[in-house]
């Protein structure tokens, strides 16, 4: 038996520091990069331009295991609120168009509409209209459109007024993207401590997980504590004025988050016993990380443990 578990933490520690050395690192446009982009394209107050009702709910979570389910059952227990789960999340559809938009050169003047531009459609057949296209401000309806056509009509089609998803995938880059789509959404920040995290994930046995499929796998304390980091941290950038709800996990389950509040602040109500009672999943068998995983999740997720007030485990 003890000639076993020898042979099972040298393989786990193989594994995991292979892992870790293999493991990408994402480079992500910032905050700063993509609002940028977005005075470019179109500065306005659409909610109060096109008369935006919609105020969708966007449950974000700093990553897998950390409680996103059960807070979305919470949610949910309100009859006219429909949270979807992680709708083709591994597509990293949000984080794409995030990525792509913050590229743009903030010099595009051809991406706000003005007298000049509009002046070509009586004369298109003599005109230069090699770089025609309609200005920033019909692409910020577009993605509008499809996010409501996606996840909102079909919310409505089941009986359910607002609506909303649940990821674990996205952070404060995308939640930029979002809000711009929907001034009047809110956010919900879910956190969960990274080393809990990975022990739920790593006991569960899944494998082939994927921040992005194919390329960017997140199955190892590496891949895990990195995406967990990247997420916490980008959640600063953000200006204090951002709608949005922070709770933890550890919280959540001692019972002292404030229902209250939340659901008057998102203007909805809450059955928090219901989902509470009813116990859905449960992976973790061990009480502790190993060495290695603690060592290496320690490293990787430091600066965003302490950002968010979580302390190493003793």
């Amino acid at each position: 038996m003890l000639r076993g578990l020898i042979h099972r933490t040298r393989r786990n520690w193989a594994r995991e520091l292979w892992d870790w050395a293999r493991c990408g690192r994402l480079n992500l446009p910032t905050v700063r990069e993509l609002t940028s982009s977005f005075e470019a394209l179109d500065n306005s107050d659409q909610g109060d331009e096109y008369g935006d009702s919609e105020a969708p709910i966007f449950l974000l979570a700093t990553g897998w295991r950390s409680g996103s389910t059960l807070l979305q059952r919470i949610m949910v227990t309100d009859p006219s609120v429909l949270l979807w789960g992680e709708p083709l999340g591994e597509m990293a559809l949000l984080p794409q168009i995030a990525g792509m938009l913050a590229k743009l050169s903030p010099s595009t003047d051809l991406l706000r509409p003005n007298e000049r531009q509009e002046a070509v459609f009586s004369s298109l057949a003599t005109s230069w209209i090699a770089t025609l296209y309609p200005p920033g401000t019909d692409f910020r309806r577009g993605l509008r459109a499809l996010l409501i056509e996606w996840l909102c009509v079909p919310a409505q089609r089941r009986g359910f007024s607002r609506w909303g998803f649940k990821e674990v995938r996205l952070g404060a880059l995308e939640a930029t993207l979002l809000h711009w789509a929907f001034p009047r959404a809110k956010f919900i920040l879910l956190s969960r401590n990274p080393y809990d995290c990975y022990r739920s994930l790593a006991d569960s046995g899944w494998h082939h997980l994927y921040h992005s499929r194919p390329d960017v796998r997140v199955d190892s304390a590496a891949g895990i504590a990195r995406h967990w980091n990247r997420t916490a941290l980008s959640w600063g950038d953000l200006p204090e004025s951002f709608p949005v709800f922070r709770v933890k996990y550890e919280d959540l389950i001692a019972r002292k988050v404030n229902f209250r509040a939340l659901e008057s602040w998102l203007g909805v109500k809450l059955n928090e016993d219901v989902a509470l009672s009813a116990k859905v999943g449960g992976t973790a068998r061990r009480r502790r990380l190993g060495l290695c995983e603690r060592w290496i999740i320690s490293h990787e997720a430091k600066a965003g443990m302490l950002a968010l007030g979580y302390s190493e485990p003793t």
